[in-house]
Parts: structure tokens; C-alpha cells; sequence
């Protein structure tokens, strides 16, 4: 797709604009237009911010000297002086040898009204973007200890220069960092759309200023999306409406990893509903799809250290023994008796000797998604039971790469990626275009 065919936004009809303050308009107008846009979301992050405010300031003064350039920080009402680590980060060009910089950079910090999350900030965002006619833009994370002046480059030169329309984040992480991604999110967006976008949940891209408008045009923003599940949703919309995507390394992305057995059901639900909802939606664009390409990647490749994530596979085990003493009627309801009978063999082995195998595993996301669009009960309650699921299947794949390097386990993510992809006849012939209410 060339940069004169890109494609439309679906919607006909374009949505009201949105809200923005007296402040931010007068500010708008002042501007006028801008080349490229950078955008922070934030909430409560004074301790970070002005880190990555410097960091893309020097990003744009370096490698986008004759751009005209705004940073903007959609704020979620923070009390611990956020707004004011905005407006104090500065940059000693000089000591950095960068002199070309044509203009000094404009700075728009801005509440964002609506349902508070993510979501919402990155809508403001849109609405800027658009309102400014910006041609490139790039939102990165606020919270970023690891962000460099590069990342913007990354982000933005596929855009501008390669007519690219999404870039997604390619990050270097620990083999049990991201589990989600690993076991649920990556497999199926792969096998979905056909796309090999590693981290489609990554919190940092760059997109086209056209899609903007086409993601301002979808009726989400009164929906879990505006509170949770913006980055998938983003990532899939791109690839739905046709967009040209490609990856960018920017390395590691240092921010604080969890176990996966602790506080990830909440994070589980949000995603997993993001991409159940979206099957929905694109079930036109993803039921002819066969196989999967590789997506181009730009930027340097390079070892880098990654944080350590600790895990505790007793715990994980325990977690979906559990599971199976408490939810099997709901899963049997979920998913069939003969998968709950699988699980039921899995979970009766010694812990050292557990595992999911790959085909159980695509058979049970496979099914829940099914559950999922026939209602076969409240999607809350399909999305909480499948917790102690996905942290039976993260305890096997610990088991499975204990005493492998992060890029070793990496060949075990692609063999289950194989094994999604060559059971998705399973799930396009069962998936019912007329779900009951």
C-alpha cells in the first residue's frame, strides 16, 4: 500500500470531535499544524516522566531537526505533579552536539475527559493528532526507564520515510516476562490475522496521522477498550483495516515485571475480552486467512540485559489444581467435557512431571473464544475462569525452558505458535456467524 492508497477509515459517518480545554484548544490554534506528534499518557508519574520527556525531545531535535514537532501529555488527573515534570524537563542541546533544531518544541499538556484508562488518554491524543494534521506520530509509556532518543526515530522513520502506516515495538525481554503475550495474545493474533507482530501489546508505536481518524471513528470509547485493552485493540485495527505494519527494536523495555501468578487475572480479563470482541468485529478479515508472513523489522538488533522475572511454578500449579477441584462445571460449560478431561489427566501428574501440551492448549483458547461469542455464559465469568488456565499453561512452559537462554524458549513460543496455526480450520469451521443473544 502506497502512501496515496492507504486505506479509509470504515466508518461513513466521522464522530463529533473530542472534548478538549479551553486551554488545549487555544493551543491548538496557536500551532496550527505539525509534521510529527509524540504522545505520553499518564497518571501519578513524576518520578518517570521527565525522563522520557527528555528523551523524546532529544529524539526529535536529532533526528527530525526540520520537523515541526509537539509533545503532548494526556494527563488522567494527576496529584503528584506530573503536569509540572512536563513542563520543567529540558534538554542541554548543546552538551548533546545537536545544533540543527529548527524550532524549539511545543509542549501540550492536557487532561483527558471519558471513562478513566488508557483508553481515554490515547483518544485525546487521536483528537489531537487530527485536529494538527500531523503526518507521523508516536506514544510511548510514561513510566519508561529504558527509553532512548532512538526510540523515536524508530518509531516515527517507517512512517515518514517508508510510507509504513503502524509500527509496532519489538522489545528484547526475559522468557517469563510477558507470558501473556507468549501462551495467548501473539499465537493467536499471528494465527488470526496472519501477521507475525511479536509484541502486539506492547505499550509504545508509532502509527500514520490518518489512523487516527479511523480509530476516533470506531464506537469503543464507551466500552472496556477506553479503560483497558487499547493496545491490542490498536494493534488489530491497524492490521484489520489493511494498514501497513512493521516492527521496530528498541531493545529492552525496563519497567517492573510481575509473576505471572500474581495480580495478572485483572490484565487477563481486560486483553483476552479485547481480543474475543475483536474476533467478533474482523471475523470477515480472519476467517479467509491462511498462514502467516513475517513483518518487516527496522533498527540495529543487539544483546541487552534483560531484568530478571522470578516465578514460582508450585504456586502456578497449585493455582490451577485448584481449579479443577472448584471450576470444572464451569469449564465442562466453557469448553466440553472431553478438554476437562484432558486438563483433569494434566492435573493429576506430579508437579515436576506437569504439563498442558500445545494441542490441549490452542483447543481450550480456541473454545473459549467460541464460549465467548455464543454466550455460552456471562463473559465476566468465562474471562475470571480462565486464570487458572493460562497459569497451568505458563507453569509448563517454566517447566519446559528451565534450562534454556530467553532465545532458546523463543523456539518454543514458535512451535506453539506452529500448533495455533494449524488448528485454526478447528475454529473457523466451528465459529457460528449468528451467535444466540
Amino acid at each position: 500500500m502506497g502512501p496515496d492508497e492507504r486505506t479509509a477509515p470504515s466508518s461513513e459517518v466521522s464522530k463529533p470531535p473530542v472534548a478538549l480545554t479551553a486551554e488545549t484548544e487555544a493551543s491548538l490554534d496557536a500551532i496550527g499544524s505539525v509534521d510529527v506528534l509524540v504522545g505520553i499518557p499518564s497518571y501519578n508519574n513524576a518520578d518517570t516522566i521527565e525522563h522520557v520527556v527528555r528523551a523524546v525531545s532529544v529524539g526529535l531535535a536529532k533526528y527530525f531537526p526540520k520537523h515541526r514537532a509537539v509533545l503532548v501529555n494526556s494527563d488522567g488527573g494527576s496529584s503528584d505533579g506530573t503536569a509540572e515534570a512536563v513542563s520543567r524537563a529540558v534538554v542541554d542541546y548543546d552538551a548533546l552536539l545537536i545544533r540543527d533544531q529548527q524550532s524549539q518544541l511545543q509542549k501540550i499538556i492536557t487532561p483527558y475527559h471519558g471513562i478513566p484508562g488508557k483508553g481515554s488518554a490515547f483518544r485525546t491524543i487521536f483528537e489531537i493528532a487530527r485536529r494538527l494534521n500531523a503526518k507521523a506520530c508516536a506514544v510511548v509509556d510514561s513510566d519508561l526507564r529504558s527509553i532512548t532518543p532512538e526510540w523515536i526515530e524508530l518509531l516515527l522513520r517507517p512512517i515518514l520515510d517508508d510510507h509504513y502506516d503502524y509500527v509496532a515495538p519489538y522489545y528484547l525481554r526475559h522468557k517469563y516476562d510477558g507470558t501473556i503475550t507468549n501462551s495467548i495474545v501473539y499465537p493467536l493474533t499471528r494465527t488470526l490475522y496472519g501477521q507475525r507482530i511479536r509484541q502486539p501489546i506492547g505499550g509504545d508505536f508509532g502509527f500514520a496521522g490518518h489512523l487516527s481518524e479511523h480509530y476516533l471513528d470506531q464506537h469503543v470509547w464507551e466500552s472496556d477498550v477506553a479503560r483497558f485493552g487499547i493496545d491490542i485493540w490498536m494493534t488489530t485495527e491497524a492490521i484489520a483495516s489493511g494498514a501497513r505494519v512493521c516492527q521496530s527494536f528498541l531493545g529492552a523495555k525496563i519497567h517492573n515485571p510481575k509473576d505471572p501468578a500474581a495480580d495478572l487475572a485483572g490484565m487477563l480479563m481486560q486483553v483476552l475480552g479485547a481480543v474475543f470482541a475483536l474476533m467478533e468485529s474482523h471475523h470477515s478479515v480472519w476467517s479467509t486467512v491462511q498462514g502467516s508472513k513475517a513483518v518487516k523489522l527496522f533498527g540495529f538488533q543487539y544483546e541487552v540485559g534483560v531484568e530478571p522475572v522470578n516465578v514460582n511454578v508450585e504456586r502456578m500449579i497449585a493455582v490451577f489444581q485448584q481449579g479443577l477441584a472448584d471450576l470444572a462445571p464451569i469449564w465442562e460449560q466453557a469448553l466440553g467435557k472431553e478438554i476437562v478431561g484432558e486438563l483433569m489427566t494434566a492435573g493429576s501428574t506430579a508437579a515436576s512431571d506437569f504439563r498442558i501440551p500445545d494441542d490441549l492448549w490452542v483447543r481450550v483458547v480456541f473454545e473459549a473464544a467460541l464460549a465467548y461469542r455464543e454466550h455460552r455464559m456471562a463473559r465476566e465469568h468465562l474471562l475470571k475462569a480462565l486464570t487458572p488456565l493460562y497459569l497451568g499453561r505458563t507453569a509448563t512452559f517454566v517447566l519446559e525452558t528451565q534450562a534454556l537462554t530467553t532465545k532458546e524458549a523463543e523456539g518454543r513460543v514458535e512451535q506453539l505458535c506452529d500448533a495455533f496455526e494449524s488448528k485454526k480450520s478447528y475454529l473457523v469451521e466451528r465459529w457460528n456467524p449468528e451467535p444466540r443473544a
